[in-house]
């Protein structure tokens, strides 16, 4: 019996509209009536994901900034919290300054960014993520962060990826989220790490849990999860690691997942 799902956010709890459909919301209702933990597993920020997880009924930790931060939706209290090492973060601006890439860096629940441009408002204009602007950037750097991101072309960031492995070395956690953001975290800042400690949290075995995803920050709770699902319309990359593939995000995947491993299981 499955006793804790962890569901990915964008392009897997909400469809193309940014919605959760009817029947998604009552598969979760059914779900918790049954005893089973729901929760969000999110690379958005904790202010975005919240407003999400309340509307849709939960009152559980949540995992956010990748598995940077888990929070509890009733008291608001932190249960698990890792921040980019504050070297790695200084070596990465100065990465980012150097080659002219857009840099935002996430203090206190808030986003920062150098500069107002494009790249900014299209980011924020998909989560509704407010922003504010500071030109003395270097005091933000100073600040521990839980999550830093590069917004750029997908083919470029491909190509800088290995470079920032290499200069910042095992301390950090990189990974996409969408094609076109490039995540730095802690090493220990990812959603397999998160799913782990709720699971000892709410004293599940890992084999009793399931995580639900579509882009390649999924894999590692996908891979410590007992039963890894992808979404419909996930990367092939995630579907090839996948323990089962369910409908796409516009089709009603949770709610089929829901259904035939919480629901209907024996």
């Amino acid at each position: 019996m499955y006793k804790l799902i962890a569901i990915d956010i964008d392009d897997t709890l909400i469809n193309d509209n940014k919605e959760v459909l009817p029947s998604t919301q009552k598969a979760l209702e059914q779900a918790v009536a049954k005893d089973v933990v729901v929760t969000l597993a999110t690379g958005r920020a904790y202010a975005s994901a919240q407003h999400l997880a309340r509307q849709t009924g939960l009152n559980v930790p949540i995992i956010t900034y990748q598995g940077a931060l888990i929070k509890n939706l009733l008291d608001e209290k932190v249960l698990y919290e890792r921040f980019v090492p504050k070297d790695a973060a200084h070596k990465l601006f100065d990465f980012c300054i150097e080659h002219n890439l857009h840099v935002q860096f996430y203090i206190d629940d808030k986003l920062y960014s150098r500069e107002e441009n494009q790249k900014l408002i299209d980011y924020c204009g998909l989560n509704g993520t407010p922003y504010f602007i500071e030109p003395d950037f270097i005091k933000i750097v100073d600040q521990p962060t839980p999550k830093i991101l590069i917004v750029d072309d997908p083919a470029y960031l491909d190509e800088i990826a290995p470079i920032l492995r290499e200069l910042l070395g095992d301390q950090v956690h990189i990974t996409k989220s969408k094609p076109q953001f490039l995540e730095i975290m802690h090493h220990e800042g990812t959603k397999g790490h998160a799913l782990t400690f709720l699971a000892d949290h709410f004293n599940v075995e890992l084999s009793d849990t399931i995580a639900i995803g579509d882009s390649w920050n999924d894999h590692e709770m996908l891979e410590v999860a007992g039963l890894g699902v992808a979404m419909g319309n996930a990367i092939d990359a995630l579907k090839e690691i996948a323990d089962y593939v369910t409908l796409s995000n516009n089709e009603d995947g949770i709610k089929q997942v829901i259904e035939k491993f919480v629901l209907n299981a024996e």
